[in-house]
């Protein structure tokens, strides 16, 4: 029998996507149009998968199992960066080009590339990418037509995204979800969503949920500051919610996952997904530190620590004291003193504070990061939102900057989105997969 080189590499490349997958595993959960069918609940091989910490399965994984049968006869285009990879931290896109089972044909690249060589606000144009000889399309900062255009250009039939997420509305990587949903619907294409899991849990919505007129790429749709969900419930939900045009979605989903796991119950490997993402510790206080790239502060970025320190010239202990006092659950404040190696105060010693959290399932990242700015502000007079107003955009809406200004305590920043809160909850339920 023979055998060509890409049969021997696709043999060795899909050894980590299967290697713990039951060759008759279900890969697809019905499109978003169809999810009246389907249940929130794990499949019945999942109590087997949980058995031990490391049962969790990732969209890929399934789809591999399944011998890529949802892709079959198709023409692929891959949505991807550095974190879509299997348990043996192959890049799905080198397994899959050496994989004859499957025709795939392009590359899309988002917010800091494909390879992720782009740093924030960044991303790597349009190129062959040397591993595989495949076409890289960027998608960063393109929507609508001219993203539905690329899509066409690019010859694919069916466009695959698959992306580590870190459960903020302000990551911009569920808004590539978003945008990608919506030219394809444009284009005409096939779009399937490959499921990983909410780093920081699925258990809660959190924060303020967006005003649509404050949508931009760091928020396209009223969603909460931490939405809780994974991205094919994302997809689901935007499928569902906002689109306007019909889209052919089809969602893979995990098994083995739970809304209460945290990352390093799932048995994978961490990729960075953003070079200033290094860790899950870093995603666990995300989507509340994230605020201060709003202010006039450092939100760490330069440092070893990004979201986990924060400070400017000027700021001493006083700062720690007053967020210390507030009694804030599963997180303790340390009066630090940094020097970030790029961004903001870039080669200057700043003081501020770093988070310490001891007690992550009683952590409120959101409510952390509001008690955050109201104390940075009583505690330090040069305390400044940056001249855009960019925290607008962060939080959604004016309400967090004007009600600080005023002089509103933590309780009642936090108090005043409950209602809108409340209401995104209600929809998100709808559109959940798993227990």
């Amino acid at each position: 029998m023979s055998l060509s080189r890409r049969s021997l590499l696709a043999a060795g490349g899909a050894l980590g996507a299967v290697a713990a997958t039951a060759p008759t595993a279900a890969a697809a959960t019905p499109s978003a149009s169809q999810a009246g069918a389907a249940t929130a609940s794990e499949p019945a091989s999942a109590a087997g998968e949980r058995s031990g910490r490391h049962g969790v399965r990732t969209g890929f994984e399934r789809l591999a199992a399944d011998g890529y049968a949802l892709l079959d006869g198709e023409r692929v285009g891959v949505v991807t960066n550095p974190t879509g990879v299997t348990r043996d931290a192959r890049h799905i896109v080198d397994v899959m080009h050496a994989d004859e089972r499957v025709d795939l044909v392009a590359v899309f690249g988002p917010e800091h590339g494909f390879r992720g060589t782009a740093q924030a606000g960044g991303s790597e144009g349009r190129y062959d990418d040397p591993a595989t000889g495949l076409p890289v399309y960027d998608t960063y900062l393109k929507s609508g037509q001219p993203l539905a255009d690329v899509f066409t250009a690019s010859g694919v039939d069916t466009v695959v995204f698959d992306i580590q997420d870190v459960g903020a509305r302000f990551y911009t990587y569920i808004w590539t979800l978003y945008d990608c949903m919506a030219a394809a619907a444009l284009a005409g294409k096939r779009f399937v969503v490959l499921d990983r899991p909410n780093p920081v849990t699925g258990r809660a919505a959190l924060g303020p949920v967006l005003d649509r007129a404050f949508a931009t790429f760091v928020g396209r749709e009223p969603i909460a500051q931490a939405h809780g969900m994974t991205v094919a419930e994302l997809a689901r939900l935007f499928e569902g919610e906002f689109l306007t045009a019909p889209l052919a979605l089809e969602t893979v989903r995990m098994s083995g996952w739970r809304r209460t796991d945290f990352f390093d119950a799932t048995g994978l490997p961490w990729v960075p997904p953003s070079p200033n993402m290094p860790t899950p510790d870093t995603a666990l206080v995300y989507s509340g530190t994230c605020l201060f790239e709003g202010t006039n502060l450092s939100e760490g970025r330069g440092t070893t620590r990004p979201f986990e320190l924060l400070g400017a010239e000027g700021i001493d202990r006083r700062w720690a004291d007053a967020a210390n006092a507030l009694g804030l659950p599963g997180v303790r404040f340390r009066e630090a003193y940094f020097a970030p190696t790029f961004s903001k105060f870039q080669g200057k010693t700043v003081g501020g504070v770093q988070l310490h959290v001891h007690d992550r399932d009683s952590f409120d990242p959101v409510r952390t990061g509001i008690a955050l700015l109201v104390t940075a502000r009583s505690s330090w007079s040069g305390f400044a939102w940056r001249a855009d107003h960019w925290i607008d955009k962060l939080t959604g809406s004016t309400r967090v900057r004007t009600m600080i200004d005023a002089g509103a305590g933590v309780d009642e920043t936090v108090g005043a989105w409950q209602a809108d809160l409340a209401a995104f909850r209600a929809v998100r339920k709808e559109y959940l997969l798993y227990r």
